[in-house]
């Protein structure tokens, strides 16, 4: 049997490794993307905003690891949290009695959000907050069925998967679970028709949907909770990415004086160090699931409200509190959009630009004129939501900016920056865009020559599994 070596001496001496273990171990697929569109970096470091190579040069991470690291990489409060615990050799995970840690986090979580909600049931990520949030509804009314809009993103795991509005997520996983059904973002009277039949144990949304960054009509949410209460369906909202301060609030819901019934929560949660997630849950609601002794662990999670978890939340609850970044989100965001509006009347490939806080994206579109109209049908038509990678692509190369596609066929790029990120960092975005924006509209010939080449990567990478855009 082999030596399993030290994480210091695979630190020290393995670094520049990366891509070759993923491509033998992991998913090389993912390895075929990263290295096609350049981005493959031998990532030395992380602080605050920044990632930083071998090479030691700082990018500025709008991708923010999908939203995880809201008070920035390694902030030394968390990691300071994080080894009190461990020095402490704290009795963690007696699994058949309680701790300190994951009751605080309640205590403080439930202090922050709407009085609706009275409890928590810890949970480890994202995904394992909606399926606990689908298994709470469905027990607490006894009704089989669940809502979803149309475009949603909840998470990959199955239950989760269900409420998963994009088919190339859920193509090849089928069957998912029965009774779950999508109904159009913004549209209350195809959600009115959906709970007609008084069957729907809930109804879970996202406030701004993480996908696209699409934001809600003014009016949908808060009737879309009144039709919930009518019809005796509880209401979820998913805050996965939107909370813990990302929209400028600490919770999205805030914004429409939203009061559901169960709000799931993750992501910047962690700190960027340990995996955690809590569901928020009403007092009926909760009492009505676990409504006996001998129900008392009909839900739960062997890792759920660990300590280590508990202390990398409490840490990232204070840092979001002492630094003020919930205001800062606001105001950062604000000047975001105040930055980048103008591109809509500036180019014609901008559509639109949309953002809440620190939540942005700007979404592109055919330009006018029969030949580069062409060359952008024939490029989307190659690999859908290509054209969105002109943007990506120069950002990383030629400014050192991170950030990402949002999703399979749109071309839309979204930025979800650190809380901490400094105004400077925002103007440096917003002129290299501008730059990368204007570039991308007057070249067609370098439109052509970058999507053909993407599209003949993507091509072969089908032939071994399913491409992204």
């Amino acid at each position: 049997m082999a030596v399993v070596p030290a994480v210091a001496e695979v630190l020290a001496g393995r670094a520049g490794e990366e891509m070759a273990l993923n491509d033998r171990y992991l998913n090389p697929q993912l390895g075929r993307i990263v290295r096609t569109l350049g981005f493959d970096r031998v990532w030395s470091g992380g602080e605050g905003a920044h990632l930083i190579d071998a090479d030691g040069e700082r990018y500025l991470d709008l991708l923010c690891g999908y939203g995880v690291f809201g008070i920035g990489r390694n902030h030394p409060d968390v990691i300071s949290a994080l080894e009190s615990v461990l020095e402490a050799r704290t009795a963690n995970m007696p699994q058949l009695g309680v701790t300190l840690l994951s009751g605080v986090l309640a205590e403080q979580l439930l202090a922050l959000a709407p009085s609706s909600v009275a409890a928590m049931v810890p949970a480890n990520t994202g995904t394992e907050a909606v399926e606990a949030a689908i298994k709470l509804a469905r027990a607490a009314t006894g009704r089989p069925r669940v809502l979803y809009a149309e475009h949603a993103f909840h998470g990959l795991t199955l239950g989760a998967l269900s409420l998963n509005g994009n088919e190339e997520f859920r193509d090849g996983f089928g069957p998912l679970l029965p009774g779950c059904d999508a109904v159009a973002f913004g549209d209350l009277d195809a959600l009115e028709r959906s709970l007609a039949g008084r069957d729907v144990a809930a109804f879970v949304v996202e406030p701004v949907q993480g996908k696209g960054v699409v934001l809600p009509p003014a009016d949908y949410l808060i009737g879309a909770q009144e039709r919930c209460r009518a019809s005796g369906t509880l209401f979820v909202c998913d805050e996965v990415q939107t909370g813990v301060g990302r929209t400028g609030r600490f919770l999205a819901l805030e914004h429409w004086g939203l009061e559901p019934d169960i709000v799931c929560l993750s992501k910047a949660l962690s700190g960027g160090f340990v995996p955690v997630g809590a569901v928020l849950v009403g007092r009926a609601v909760f009492d009505r699931v676990f409504d006996s002794m001998e129900h008392g662990v009909r839900h739960g999670s062997t890792f759920g409200g660990n300590d280590l978890a508990a202390a990398a939340a409490l840490a990232t609850l204070r840092v979001i509190e002492r630094e003020g970044l919930v205001a800062r989100a606001e105001r950062m965001g604000a000047l975001l959009l105040e930055l980048t509006r103008p591109l809509v009347d500036r180019y014609e490939i901008v559509r639109e630009v949309r953002g809440l806080g620190l939540m942005w994206a700007i979404e592109l579109g055919s330009p006018s004129g029969g030949g580069r109209r062409s060359l952008f049908r024939a490029v989307e038509r190659a690999q859908p939501g290509l054209f969105a990678q002109l943007v990506t692509v120069p950002l990383f190369h030629e400014h050192r900016i991170l950030c990402q596609v949002a999703g399979h066929r749109m071309n839309v790029v979204k930025a979800l920056p650190a809380l901490v990120v400094e105004e400077s960092e925002i103007r440096r975005f917003a002129a290299a865009l501008e730059e990368v924006v204007a570039a991308a509209e007057r070249v067609p010939s370098a439109i052509a020559r970058f999507g053909w080449q993407i599209a003949r990567q993507a091509a072969r990478g089908r032939r071994g599994g399913r491409a992204v855009a």
